[in-house]
């Protein structure tokens, strides 16, 4: 069976949330790096943690645990930052998604990719690519460019660049 937009093998970059694995494609992958301070950022929603400094650069974080309705990702050893590109509407932001742990870089083929299942028309699971199956197991497979909404990430980037004004007037 064959995913629109999987074809043939597949790297993804598999991440834990509570219990669950999900996947990201590695090619929306920057990098991950180790749990850092995170600066709250005032009238963000909920799921927004905040923004850290990236080498000079100002990345929202969010906590996607927030975002599809779990508890707050608490910090541990193994909570890390995953930075990803994300673009809707032709435009690409930067973000940072906070994970309970990385798990593997796992190439996937097309015929171990179920469809998204379709849970009625009231849910929304178009951020669903797919659903990998691995050693009896599923793993949920993110299409992190339709996680959020063009209005979110509108208030995301919003919040970044209201920080980076704060910050500039505090210097002036």
């Amino acid at each position: 069976m064959s995913i629109e937009g999987v074809v043939g093998t597949t790297q993804y970059l598999t991440f834990k949330l509570d219990d669950e694995v999900f996947a990201l494609d590695i090619s929306k992958v920057r990098e991950v790096l180790d749990f850092t301070n995170i600066t709250k950022v005032p009238h963000t929603p909920a799921f927004m943690r905040g923004v850290i400094n990236l080498r000079g650069s100002v990345v929202p974080v969010v906590d996607l645990r927030l975002k599809f309705g779990m508890s707050k990702t608490e910090q541990t050893v193994n909570t890390c930052i995953i930075i990803t590109e994300v673009t809707v509407d032709n435009e690409t932001t930067i973000l940072g998604a906070l994970a309970d742990s990385v798990q593997e870089v796992l190439d996937l083929e097309s015929n171990n990719i179920e469809p998204a299942p379709k849970i009625g028309i009231r849910l929304n699971t178009a951020f669903i690519k797919g659903m990998g199956k691995q050693h009896d197991k599923f793993i949920i497979i993110l299409d992190i460019d339709k996680v959020f909404s063009i209005e979110e990430l509108t208030q995301v980037q919003s919040g970044q660049s209201g920080l980076v004004g704060e910050a500039v007037q505090a210097v002036s």
